[in-house]
């Protein structure tokens, strides 16, 4: 069915009623001020959606068009140097790898932000060089602060989203918050049925075996998602709190995936059909614990903090292969499970001295323990193949830094010592496969310097560590066809990255040039078992990556018109000697979002960015273009409505090629990126003016750094 036709009548239908409803406000407030004495004046400010500090990116999240997006993972998709994998699993800043994840003074993950309500979410921000407080994981940190209110009383907003991709989505969500002098309640429920379309396809050959085989896969997904939280917070004085927040996602998938793979090995050929039924449950549950308290007699600022998180997935699976069109045939009957629980503790404090001087020291001990248990009937071999693997990890930390102001410079100067000590082992096994014990020493040190009013430079070293996560760790594989399965990797190590940068900043503009060099990246690799004619795709760690960026924020106003623009110049060579050294070349990366105020309360929002050809070495991949754009309208002070339209131009191809083990591919995969929706949220409630007087506080004195 054509979906454009209705959408546009839908459309010109809802710009109607905004402006139908407009005009009737418009008119009301003219009525009321004319027969109705003028009590108040109130003055109001327009808000930037993006601010600049020192190539740091600010999104005013809670006052802008992005808070009507139904999930937290895309909205960060549009936001500037972030880079959202088609699977939605993996989160990338450009030039910087996998970052840092934090809700207010806790570490999340993925997970954390699929259960998060964006209607909850005040700001976020992009920190390109963290400091020595946070984890030394990761070069970079994607901060989200959620709203707190300095208002009392209770207000509710309902939100209903209607999505148009390749099939029909919904979200519905209730986000609740309650405030009473020093105590305030935050519950939000949101429930989904989504209909995920995913397809791709990998064209292999291996050059000294005289094989070669290609596969097209795709697969429509049935989900339920059941996302819903509660938190208390909890002002004891003007210096001290408490809060709890509790989270969770409930996920269900039925998703049958069809394969068409054509395999040659030597002189056989093979066409084969391979379907098979899969059910999937993924449920998630986090909790935070939170304290912060100001010890007058030393001048310190003390903040605890305890965290648990628990993550289970199951995956059923059935296969039935068809070679050379003759009968579908059972294949394997797969049955994994996969369970991590995580507990961290951290404790942090700060003091401030009275020559503008700053000391910030702390520690963190974080605990996983995972399962991870498969078993395979094989039909076609009468096998049956049981594995259950266990996997410990614990983490200590310790980190002390300074930081400060000598006339013109400031300065900031930290060290972190992190042991890890790592388990792993199958139960059938005596003593461990998996057996490290290690400890790193980060430093981080950087300097800044006020050439005037107007202008600053600053100078940054950091050492960090990138580490897999879990589920990486796990022997959890996906069957794709007889010859080629996906796979975890229980030997992936962790990659060490060396970061020199230097930034200038002239008013809200920036220019910033970074040189970094990777020890042991983890990319995706070929493994082929000869005997058995299957190829393995897996993360391995590679030899070395090293990279030059050239990043410039270019912000811009203009009446009614803003913008903001990120270009980055970026070159990276990925070396191993398993793989073939293609070719390292400079390609771009760009993004501009533009936010036009019309009459009446709209907002127009037009973003584009894109990526030139990509020459990463070992890596080769294809340019992207993608344009999305949003009209928003509040009315009758609770009414909110957004309509908008994503992947304007249907961009949805990625491809990628490489040769890896003597494997030549090549892969395709397409985005179901392409998206018309429409959103309306009502809120309702009684807000004052609260009597408990908070005293002002930057933002960011909770934050762990």
């Amino acid at each position: 069915m054509n979906l454009y036709l209705p959408l546009k009548l839908l459309l010109i239908l809802l710009l109607f009623c905004l402006s139908f409803v407009a005009k009737a406000q418009n008119e009301t407030s003219k009525d009321s001020i004319s027969n109705e004495q003028l009590n108040e004046v109130v003055i109001t400010q327009n808000k930037k959606t993006f601010t600049n500090t020192n190539g740091n990116i600010k999104v005013d999240v809670a006052n802008s068009v992005y808070n009507s997006i139904p999930n937290t993972v895309d909205l960060l998709s549009k936001l500037p140097t972030v880079q959202v994998s088609s699977d939605k699993e993996n989160i990338t800043v450009i030039g910087k790898g996998s970052p840092l994840i934090y809700i207010d003074s806790q570490k999340t993950g993925i997970n954390d932000l699929n259960a998060l309500d964006p209607a909850d979410i005040k700001t976020i921000e992009i920190i390109q060089n963290p400091s020595s407080k946070y984890e030394a994981e990761g070069r970079s940190v994607i901060l989200i602060t959620r709203k707190f209110s300095k208002k009392e009383g209770f207000k509710t907003d309902i939100s209903e989203t209607a999505s148009f991709k390749k099939n029909f989505n919904n979200y519905l969500g209730i986000n609740s918050t309650f405030k009473k002098n020093k105590f305030e309640w935050k519950a939000n429920f949101n429930y989904n049925r989504l209909n995920p379309w995913e397809s791709h396809s990998i064209d292999y050959q291996i050059q000294n075996a005289a094989i070669a085989s290609k596969y097209d896969v795709s697969a429509v997904t049935k989900r339920k998602q059941y996302n819903f939280g509660g938190g208390l917070f909890y002002k004891i004085n003007d210096d001290d709190y408490f809060s709890f927040n509790i989270n969770a996602r409930l996920r269900d998938d039925t998703f049958p995936i069809n394969t068409f793979t054509y395999n040659k090995n030597q002189d056989q050929e093979n066409n084969v059909l391979t379907q098979s039924d899969n059910s999937s449950k993924k449920n998630f549950v986090n909790s935070f614990l939170n304290y912060s308290k100001k010890i007058k007699a030393i001048n310190t600022q003390l903040f605890a903090g305890f965290q648990y998180s628990n993550f289970q997935q199951t995956l059923l699976t059935m296969v039935e292969n068809n070679y050379n069109e003759t009968a579908f045939n059972l294949a394997q009957s797969r049955n994994q499970d996969f369970n991590v629980d995580v507990f961290s503790g951290r404790i942090d404090l700060e003091k401030k001295f009275k020559n503008e001087m700053n000391l910030e020291y702390g520690g963190l001990y974080s605990a996983a323990k995972s399962k991870s248990d498969t078993n395979i009937f094989d039909f076609e071999r009468n096998e049956n193949t049981a594995l259950y693997y266990d996997f410990k990890e614990q983490n200590t930390a310790a980190y002390a830094q300074l930081s400060g102001k000598i006339k013109k410079i400031s300065f900031s100067a930290g060290l972190r010592a992190e042991n890890t000590n790592v388990i792993g082992k199958y139960k059938t096994d005596f003593s461990p496969l998996i057996d490290k014990n290690y400890t790193n020493v980060f430093p981080k040190v950087q300097f800044s310097m006020a050439v005037d009013s107007t202008k600053n430079i600053s100078l940054n070293y950091a050492k960090s560590i990138s580490s897999p996560n879990y589920s990486s760790l796990s022997n959890i594989a996906t069957y794709i066809n007889p010859y080629f399965i996906y796979a975890g990797n229980i030997n992936l190590g962790p990659a060490f990255v060396d970061e020199i940068s230097s930034t200038f900043q002239y008013h809200d503009k920036s220019v910033k040039l970074s040189l970094y060099q990777v020890k042991n990246p983890v990319y995706n690799s070929f493994l082929f078992d000869k005997e058995r004619n299957i190829m393995t795709f897996k993360d391995i760690n590679f030899d070395k990556e090293t990279g030059f960026n050239v990043d410039f924020e270019l912000p811009f106003t203009y009446k009614f018109w803003t913008t903001t623009n990120s270009v980055i110049f970026i070159l990276e060579k990925v070396q191993d000697p398993s793989a073939e050294f293609l070719k390292s070349k400079p390609y771009l990366y760009y993004y501009s979002n533009n936010e036009f105020k019309l009459p009446k309360d709209y907002t127009f929002v037009l973003s584009f960015w894109g990526l030139t050809k990509q020459y990463k070495g070992v890596f080769e991949r294809n340019p992207r273009f993608v344009v999305d754009m949003a009209l928003s309208k509040k009315f009758l002070k609770k009414w909110n409505c957004t309509l908008s339209c994503n992947n304007v131009f249907k961009n949805v191809i990625e491809t990628e090629e490489f040769t890896i083990n003597d494997t030549s591919s090549k892969a395709r995969y397409i985005v179901d990126g392409h998206e018309v929706s429409i959103s309306v949220k009502y809120s309702f409630g009684k807000i004052k003016e609260s009597g408990f007087k908070e005293k002002s506080v930057n933002e960011n004195e909770n934050r762990i750094r």
